[in-house]
C-alpha cells in the first residue's frame, strides 16, 4: 500500500448515476483483480473506497455509483485534477487455472470483475458472464465483457433488458451449468449464490472507515467459528465461498 497523488485522466457518466474515472498514479503499483483504492476528497473526513475495474501499464479505471455526498463530490472531479489515493488495498481474487469460469456481477459489484475476466481470458479460460441490474438505464460493460471474448447474459429486475429478474433467473433461463463462480454484488445476491454454489469466490461490499484494517469497522464472522472475525477491508473483500457468515 502506498499514498499516491493520482492524476485524473477522465471522469464520465457511463450509465444512470454511474461514472467511470481513469487515474494515473505517480508510480504505477501492482494492482491485482478485486483490490480497491481509498480516495481522499476535500471536505470529507473519511476516504471513499472504490474497487478497481481494470488496469493498464500506467493507469487504472474505477467505476462508482453516486449514492451520497461523497460520491456526488467525486462525480464533479475534473480531468487534470490530482487526487490523494491509498492504493492498492484488500485481498484479490486468485486467478486459478480453470477450463471455464462463471463470473456473476450485480450493479456496482460488476466493476472489479472486469479485470478478473480480462486475466482469465489472457489464460484462454472460457468465461461466461452474467450481469444483474435494476433496469436498462443502469446497465454498463455488457459490450466490454463481450469484447474480451466472454459469453455475456444480462438480467434486469424490471425486465427492460435481458432476463426479467435476478442473475439466478438468467442462469436458469440460459441453462448455464458452470460450477465455479467469481462474484461481487449486493449482499442478498451473494447470499443466494452462497447457498447455490460451493466452488469459487465472493467479493463483499461494505462501508469502510480506514480501509486498512485498523478501525475494525467492517468486520464479519466466520461461517463455522462464530468467535472468529474477518475485516472486509483487510482479509477481504474477496473470500472463498462458504467462508463468511451472512449475519455480518
Amino acid at each position: 500500500m502506498i499514498v499516491s497523488k493520482d492524476a485524473v485522466l477522465g471522469n464520465v457518466e457511463i450509465a444512470k448515476d454511474t461514472f467511470e474515472m481513469i487515474l494515473r498514479p505517480q508510480h504505477m503499483p501492482t494492482i491485482l483483480p478485486g483490490q480497491f483504492v481509498n480516495i481522499k476528497l476535500d471536505g470529507f473526513m473519511l476516504r471513499r473506497p472504490i474497487s478497481v475495474s481494470s488496469v493498464n501499464h500506467n493507469c487504472y479505471k474505477i467505476i462508482y455509483k453516486v449514492v451520497g455526498d461523497g460520491t456526488k463530490a467525486l462525480s464533479k472531479v475534473k480531468k487534470g485534477q490530482i487526487l490523494d489515493v491509498l492504493e492498492p488495498l484488500g485481498t484479490p481474487f486468485p486467478i486459478d487455472d480453470l477450463d471455464e469460469v462463471l463470473i456473476i456481477g450485480g450493479g456496482v459489484g460488476v466493476p472489479p470483475l472486469f479485470e478478473v475476466a480480462k486475466q482469465f481470458r489472457d489464460k484462454q479460460t472460457k468465461v461466461t458472464v452474467v450481469l444483474g441490474f435494476n433496469d436498462k438505464e443502469s446497465m454498463f460493460y455488457e459490450d466490454d465483457f463481450a469484447f474480451l471474448g466472454c459469453d455475456v447474459y444480462v438480467a434486469t429486475m424490471d425486465g427492460s433488458y435481458g432476463t426479467k429478474g435476478t442473475v439466478l433467473d438468467a442462469i436458469a433461463e440460459h441453462n448455464i451449468t458452470i460450477d465455479t463462480i467469481y462474484s461481487c454484488g449486493p449482499m442478498r445476491m451473494l447470499e443466494a449464490l452462497n447457498q447455490t454454489y460451493t466452488k469459487g469466490y465472493l467479493s463483499f461490499e461494505a462501508r469502510m472507515a480506514c480501509g486498512i484494517g485498523t478501525c475494525m469497522g467492517c468486520v464479519c464472522k466466520d461461517s463455522k467459528d462464530k468467535q472468529l472475525y474477518y475485516r472486509i477491508c483487510k482479509e477481504g473483500p474477496v473470500f472463498p465461498i462458504g467462508k463468511v457468515a451472512f449475519e455480518c
